[in-house]
């Protein structure tokens, strides 16, 4: 690759979809994706370069361990300019790794959570540099987010 990539990883489905809606900001980057091998991921990832991570991601020690891996393979190859997600839970062991290699990371926390912030957004803070909001609302729970708004 001859740019950096920005590494977007997110699960399949809503949380996916918000980070294919960021389009306009991606198209002319170089980037790498992180998700889950689901039908709508393959056919919505069609042409881009994926690297498939490993499901279910709650209460699943075997797979976060196995993603813990796959992280660090991508982070070590692809030397990524920065990582960004939506959630959830596969988003954990790539924040934690990014945070110990200095990437900087990215979450926007998700379009559906008003009033508390998601299980992977707690997790996840210690280990990010910027969080973004959809809504005015949730910083309430993330006081020094961005709000950017709606993504969907």
């Amino acid at each position: 690759m001859s740019a950096r990539p920005v590494l977007l990883v997110a699960s399949s489905g809503g949380h996916l979809a918000q980070l294919l809606s960021l389009r306009p900001w991606w198209r002319d980057r170089t980037r790498l994706w992180v998700t889950f091998r689901t039908p709508d991921a393959v056919s919505a990832l069609d042409g881009e370069d994926v690297r498939w991570a490993f499901h279910p991601t709650t209460r699943h020690v075997g797979n976060l361990l196995r993603n813990t891996w796959l992280a660090m393979r991508v982070l070590r190859e692809g030397r990524p300019s920065a990582v960004v997600t939506t959630g959830a839970g596969v988003a954990l062991p790539f924040f934690v790794l990014a945070w110990f290699l200095r990437v900087p990371t990215v979450y926007i926390e998700v379009y559906d959570r008003l009033d508390t912030p998601t299980l992977t957004a707690r997790l996840c803070r210690p280990f990010t540099r910027l969080f973004l909001a959809q809504w005015e609302e949730q910083r309430s729970f993330m006081p020094s987010a961005i709000t950017v708004g709606p993504l969907l």
